[in-house]
C-alpha cells in the first residue's frame, strides 16, 4: 500500500489562479490542477492508494470553515483514497474547544505552517496548541525549515523543533520536508535523538524549474541517494514517511526514488505507506 502522506488541494474555482501564483513564487512546475479531481487522477497514474490531504489556514477566521470541510470531504469520499487532516491558526483563541471539534469528527490530525502562519513553532501560541493535540493523541504535521516562497525565512528550525519535544514530551508530531527544509545538516545533527516523524516531501531528487524563470543549476538541488541514506541510518526508516507535497512534485518520480534506494523491501514498504498506517493506528 502506498500513503502519499503530503498532498494539497483548493477549492475548484480558485485552485487555478492559486497553483498560477503559487507556481510563480516558488518558479517551480506543477504537477496537477490542485483541485481534489487532479490529485485523484495523479494518484491513479501513480498508483497511490491512499493521499492525506493538509490544509493551511493563514488567518484565524479561516479555522472553522476549513476544519468543517476537512469533515465534510471525509465523510463523501469515504473509502476513495482521500483523507484530509485539520488546520489550526496560533491566533485561535478557542483552540482547545476547536481541536476538540477536530477529534470528534475523526479527523485524526492537524497541519500547520509557521512560515505561513507568521509564527515560531517554539512561541507559546503553538506550544499550548501543541500540549492540547498531545493531550487528544492528534497527530501534527509542521512545515519545517526553509520555505521556497520566502527565501531565508525559517519559522520552524531544527533548534525549536528540538525545544518543542523537550517541552510537550512524545507525541505524533511529523516534521516535514525531512525535518527542516535545506536546514538538512542541522537536522541531522540536533534531532537524531528524538523520536519525531519526518516526510519526504519535496526534498528528493530535484526541483523541476518552471520554463520561463532562470535557476542556478546547484540551486535545484534536493537530496540524492546518499544523502537520504543518511537520514535512514539517523531517524530510522521506521520514521520516515513517504509524501510529494503535490501538486509540487512528480508522484512517479517521488515513488521511483524510494524504490531505487538501497534498502531491503520491507524497509521501502515501511516509507512508502505501513509506517503512515501505524502513525494513524488503522487504514482509513
Amino acid at each position: 500500500m502506498i500513503i502519499d502522506f503530503h498532498t494539497h488541494i483548493f477549492p475548484d474555482k480558485i485552485s487555478a489562479a492559486v497553483i498560477d501564483k503559487l507556481s510563480r513564487t516558488s518558479r517551480t512546475k506543477y504537477f496537477s490542477d490542485g483541485t481534489l479531481d487532479g490529485l485523484k487522477k495523479s494518484m491513479f497514474a501513480a498508483q497511490i492508494d491512499l493521499s492525506i490531504i493538509l490544509p493551511v489556514a493563514t488567518n484565524k477566521n479561516q479555522v472553522e470553515k476549513i476544519n468543517s470541510s476537512a469533515a465534510a470531504l471525509n465523510e463523501k469520499f469515504s473509502g476513495e483514497g482521500v483523507f484530509s487532516f485539520a488546520s489550526i491558526h496560533p491566533d485561535c483563541d478557542d483552540y482547545r474547544e476547536e481541536l476538540s471539534r477536530v477529534k470528534n469528527h475523526g479527523l485524526k490530525g492537524i497541519k500547520i505552517h509557521p512560515v505561513y502562519q507568521d509564527t515560531n513553532l517554539d512561541d507559546t501560541k503553538y506550544m499550548r496548541i501543541l500540549d492540547r493535540a498531545a493531550e487528544l493523541n492528534l497527530i501534527v504535521v509542521t512545515h519545517a525549515g526553509l520555505d521556497i516562497g520566502f527565501p531565508g525565512v525559517v519559522r520552524c528550525s531544527p533548534q525549536m523543533i528540538k525545544r518543542v519535544v523537550e517541552t510537550v514530551g512524545d507525541f505524533k508530531f511529523v516534521a516535514a520536508h525531512m525535518g527542516g527544509w535545506k536546514n538538512w545538516d542541522d537536522v541531522l545533527k540536533i534531532l537524531s535523538g528524538t523520536k519525531i516523524f519526518i516526510d519526504t516531501a519535496f526534498s528528493t531528487g530535484k526541483i523541476i524549474p518552471r520554463n520561463d524563470f532562470v535557476w542556478n543549476a546547484d540551486d535545484l538541488k534536493l537530496l540524492d541517494v546518499a544523502q537520504f541514506m543518511e537520514f535512514v541510518k539517523i531517524f530510522g526508516a521506521d520514521r520516515i514517511l513517504f509524501g510529494t507535497d503535490s501538486p509540487w512534485t512528480s508522484p512517479k518520480v517521488s515513488i521511483e526514488f524510494i524504490k531505487n534506494l538501497p534498502l531491503s523491501d520491507v524497509d521501502k514498504a515501511k516509507i512508502l505507506g505501513s509506517n503512515s498506517q501505524r502513525l494513524m493506528n488503522r487504514m482509513i
